[in-house]
């Protein structure tokens, strides 16, 4: 049976329903359909074991990642997303789509795969060594939903071949072996980005708490994770760090926590002058990206004049968060971590780049 569509898009839905099941306290096996139950068993199984292979996962961001796919995966927001492509959606002739996936916050790759089923191209990932544990088990379940998706997906540790496009993403330093081995074919290569914050000293306190969630969740180990603040010049980070305090649990983490005392220990020798609120350092620097448990800081005097700062590095930003209407492109505190189907990485489109007629 081929895969078309309509049937497309109801695997995506199907798994949002899982995943919304699956993420509530005491799931219901009896709310799903039948023949799920092996697959959700499944999917709990290697929920409890992710954090045995990586333990930056812990299951409490695990179990935030598949909540913020849970609401993304609504029948309202797929059929939003796709409107804009329905024609070509339906046109464009089926191609094999090369991605190699990064692994620095759980299923972050996820999307580059949904945005190549839902355009109808088959798939041959190479996922993270960091993160290869959940994937196969989300395109089970959609497979489940669209039997015409069996085969679909090819997941693969070897290197990538025989595809006709590809999707890349890594640093700064693997975005040219990309480059060296993909620049022949169409393609999108990412390369790091970082999430800055705008403060105009007008937050609440439970804006900054929002805030908070947009530099620790996942460690700060995420593109959209902030790890750079703006800050009005003579600011005073007092009521920042108390309402920062609400996650101090982050520095209980081992590995987090030889971060934070690496770096300490390495600023109190180089005598840098850093705000230490016992679990995160913040220290004034221009760079937008920061070591795990390092935020940077640069003052600023007027909105404007930074709008034009940050418009002259956007291509090192992720997002901008800020409560500020006077920040251009600015997400609200505590939705960096929960992006739409339609908020593609780099701003780059990746579901006009698959259906696009151009290759």
């Amino acid at each position: 049976m081929l895969s078309n569509l309509q049937t497309r898009t109801r695997a995506l839905t199907g798994l949002g329903t899982v995943l919304a099941e699956i993420s509530t306290p005491g799931p219901d096996p009896d709310k799903l359909q039948d023949g799920l139950s092996g697959l959700v068993a499944e999917l709990a199984s290697a929920i409890d074991h992710v954090p045995d292979h990586n333990p930056w996962f812990i299951k409490a961001n695990v179990m935030l990642a598949i909540k913020a796919w849970s609401d993304s995966l609504t029948e309202e927001k797929v059929l939003r997303w796709i409107e804009p492509y329905r024609e070509l959606l339906s046109k464009r002739p089926a191609k094999k789509i090369g991605i190699v996936m990064a692994g620095n916050v759980p299923l972050v790759g996820f999307h580059d795969l949904l945005c190549s089923l839902i355009a109808g191209h088959r798939v041959i990932a190479r996922l993270s060594s960091d993160d290869d544990q959940l994937m196969p088990v989300l395109v089970k379940i959609m497979e489940y939903f669209d039997q015409g998706l069996a085969g679909m997906v090819e997941f693969t540790d070897g290197r990538l071949q025989d595809f006709d496009a590809i999707i890349a993403t890594g640093s700064n330093n693997t975005s040219r072996y990309f480059e060296y081995y993909f620049g022949k074919y169409p393609n999108i290569i990412r390369k790091n980005r970082n999430g800055v914050g705008v403060i105009s000293g007008n937050e609440t306190d439970e804006e900054l708490r929002q805030l908070g969630m947009d530099i620790f969740t996942h460690f700060g180990l995420g593109c959209r994770n902030i790890s750079k603040l703006y800050v009005p010049v003579g600011y005073n980070f007092d009521n920042l760090l108390m309402n920062l305090a609400k996650y101090e649990e982050t520095g209980d983490h081992h590995k987090y926590r030889n971060n934070y005392d690496y770096y300490k220990s390495i600023f109190l020798v180089n005598n840098t002058r850093v705000i230490d609120n016992g679990f995160a350092l913040f220290r004034e620097d221009a760079s937008l990206n920061s070591p795990i448990s390092v935020i940077h800081f640069e003052y600023y005097d007027d909105v404007e004049t930074l709008n034009r700062q940050l418009m002259t590095i956007s291509e090192g930003i992720q997002c901008i968060v800020s409560v500020s209407p006077k920040v251009s492109h600015a997400i609200r505190p505590g939705t960096s971590q929960q992006p739409e189907l339609w908020d593609y990485a780099d701003d780059v489109d990746t579901v006009g780049f698959l259906v696009s007629g151009k290759w």
